[in-house]
């Protein structure tokens, strides 16, 4: 296998927050993130995973927003949106993730700044499934 990043941040959804919540850990079995209000919720969407280089692309715009505005669970340090459906990542010890699809522009993000869906359509992250559970962490190496 061949390492292609690290986790950068995690975050999750809480009943009653806005904003996602940063974690240092995170458990994930097959229905998702254990602790997210979206657990179980769908099994394709289980996980958005971000590339910090949609948050560069962003600044270079005048675009400055906090990690997690994108509403992603893992902020990484590859760009894997040119990887197709089907796509394992092995990260950390156990967990093995699989690319599902990828994530259409969410209209909120306009509340953010008009110009973000536009220049973000294709660059703000994919979804995957939980192929094999365990725990995540801030750190951890992305392997494929």
């Amino acid at each position: 296998m061949k390492d292609i990043g690290k986790i950068v941040h995690l975050f999750v959804s809480q009943i009653g927050e806005k904003q996602r919540v940063e974690k240092k850990q995170l458990t994930l079995d097959e229905k998702g993130i254990t602790e997210d209000k979206f657990y179980n919720k769908n099994i394709q969407r289980s996980i958005l995973i971000t590339a910090t280089s949609s948050y560069d692309l962003a600044l270079e715009k005048n675009i400055s927003m906090p990690f997690g505005t994108l509403g992603e669970n893992m902020l990484i340090d590859y760009n894997p949106y040119h990887l197709p459906s089907g796509t394992k990542l092995h990260i950390g010890d156990d967990v093995i993730l699989e690319i599902s699809q990828y994530c259409t522009m969410c209209e909120h993000l306009s509340d953010v700044d008009k110009r973000l869906p536009t220049l973000l359509k294709n660059d703000r992250g994919i979804f995957a499934k939980v192929i094999q559970d365990g725990s995540i962490k801030e750190g951890d190496k992305i392997y494929m």
